[in-house]
């Protein structure tokens, strides 16, 4: 007899689209859902809702694919909101779903009733509902697959009370086994021919790429602009992907996060091109002017609400790499060299017992395999990091969106489980591990080789520099002394290893890259600092 509950119809969703590997940390609401789970199916568990969220954001962030969250009624929404927050601003496609009460006991809020659930998550997703009877839980979801991946993409919520997945599915559900929906969101022929004049013409062109170029596999357009005007290329402040080859002649760095240094960092440009990125993502409260006198801004995204926030430029809201490769069939210049390559910084000398980050991203540079893709949660080092890496391909580097911590391990683990073939180095803070360290658990139980780089100074590196900057040099908690990650990763089962010297940690940085079905944690001891 053929199961036509609305869990057996929610699974044939799911299929539609690709949305076989679940993430979760279930709860006695959310087992009915769980209840004959199929074998083409997949369960991913993490042992703490923060890490679960963060493995998905790394796992959607990869793929591009909407990805289903498992969490468990509010107490589970509420642990996994800081990972929500990272997840919300890097635009990453993923379906929540939280079990709820039983519908009969809603009312009288028994234990574990999500109250007023579609406002918990608010306003880290971008919607949120809890279907007004069980018939409606297929359509819903189906609506929270769209939401999460039409642009611009972002976290949906569905918060389904657990005795609704017994009840028969409506016939007319299986519509939405047919539907499709695509957008057209293609730039507008004027502005682009219009824009590329303006390149065309300008004295000294600048351009700057943000994640949408990553994200939209558009880092060959990217490439391809910059060759023809010659001009010299920015990454966005507050960079969560990489979206331009580090090792491209034209390649300047990461801007900063104040608005007088981005300002004084576009001084003697005039026509000045934003893709994929806000204008911009500041962070250090420095003021300033916005822009150069006589700079014009050209500032193409597919997010609505940036384009409308901005205080500045002219702005473009259409596909970001439909956009980049208009640009670059528009564009006729000829003569124009590319820019010098900035060399990298040389290796210094290390102290006794201890590395400087620069020495030990020069080492990681040289020795990690071509197609690694970074995981990187050590805010302290983070223009140090790009001063020394090599990161040429797309989905090459993923970084905390909002800054949020505990993103660095649980999503170097759904990086890895999304691309196989290649392999996933984690660049963690002592400070930031503790936040997704439950992540190491799952790795060793999947087996999923992730290289998990912890950098050990004893203290939280970038509270130290707004310490400075902010003359709250005095505040308590600073500091976290007393960790032995190795022995931690041991107790979840994840082999490790620590070294407190360029030789140690390239005998076990190479070693951890050849193993190929475990995970591997290198604890390394850094100074504070470049």
């Amino acid at each position: 007899m053929k199961d036509n509950t609305i869990r057996s119809f929610t699974y044939e969703l799911l299929r539609k689209y690709g949305m076989t590997t679940v993430f979760g940390n279930p709860g006695s609401n959310e087992l009915p859902f769980l209840k004959n789970f199929p074998s083409d199916f997949r369960y991913i568990l993490g042992l703490q809702e923060g890490a679960v969220l963060g493995m998905a954001d790394g796992y959607a962030l990869a793929t591009g694919q909407p990805t289903l969250v498992n969490l468990h009624a509010a107490a589970g929404t509420g642990n996994a909101m800081g990972a929500l927050t990272n997840a919300y601003y890097s635009q990453s496609p993923l379906v929540v779903t939280a079990g709820q009460q039983a519908r009969n006991l809603v009312g009288v809020e028994a234990m574990l009733t999500n109250v007023d659930a579609t406002q918990l998550p608010k306003p880290l997703v971008k919607w949120s509902y809890e279907p007004a009877e069980a018939e409606d839980v297929p359509r819903a979801l189906s609506q929270a697959i769209h939401e999460a991946t039409l642009p611009t993409p972002g976290p949906t919520y569905l918060s389904i009370p657990h005795n609704d997945w017994d009840k028969p599915a409506s016939a007319n559900m299986a519509h939405l086994l047919q539907r499709h929906v695509d957008v057209g969101a293609r730039p507008n022929p004027g502005q682009i021919a219009g824009w590329a004049e303006l390149l065309e013409r300008a004295r000294k062109p600048l351009l700057i790429f943000g994640p949408e170029v990553d994200a939209q596999q558009a880092n060959s357009d990217a490439v391809k602009l910059a060759n023809k005007l010659g001009a010299p290329v920015w990454v966005a402040p507050s960079e969560s992907r990489c979206p331009f080859p580090t090792d491209h002649p034209s390649f300047r760095g990461v801007l900063p996060i104040s608005i007088r240094e981005i300002c004084e960092h576009l001084e003697g440009h005039d026509v000045i091109l934003v893709a994929g990125a806000p204008v911009f993502r500041y962070h250090k409260d420095i003021p300033g002017n916005y822009l150069p006198e006589d700079a014009k801004v050209l500032h193409v995204t597919g997010d609505t609400h940036q384009a409308a926030r901005a205080p500045f430029g002219e702005a473009l809201v259409a596909n970001v790499k439909q956009s980049l490769a208009a640009l670059v069939d528009a564009v006729n210049v000829k003569g124009r060299k590319l820019p010098k390559p900035i060399k990298k910084p040389k290796r210094t000398d290390d102290p006794i017992g201890a590395m400087h980050p620069g020495n030990l991203f020069h080492l990681l540079d040289q020795l990690a395999p071509d197609n690694v893709s970074y995981v990187k949660e050590a805010t302290a080092t983070k223009e140090t990091f790009w001063a020394h890496m090599t990161m040429s391909q797309p989905n090459s580097y993923f970084f905390p969106a909002a800054g949020g911590l505990g993103f660095g391990l649980p999503a170097a683990v759904g990086v890895q489980l999304a691309m196989p073939d290649r392999r996933v180095v984690a660049v963690v803070g002592d400070g930031s591990a503790n936040y997704g360290i439950t992540a190491l658990w799952t790795a060793a139980q999947y087996q999923v080789p992730v290289v998990f780089i912890i950098l050990k100074n004893g203290t939280y590196g970038a509270l130290r520099g707004f310490a400075s900057l902010l003359g709250a040099e005095d505040s308590p908690g600073l500091d976290v002394p007393g960790l032995d990650f190795c022995a931690i990763a041991r107790g979840y089962g994840v082999e490790a290893e620590s070294a407190n010297n360029a030789e140690a940690f390239e005998r076990l940085i190479s070693s951890a890259i050849r193993q190929q079905n475990r995970p591997f944690l290198i604890e390394v001891s850094t100074t504070f600092g470049e």
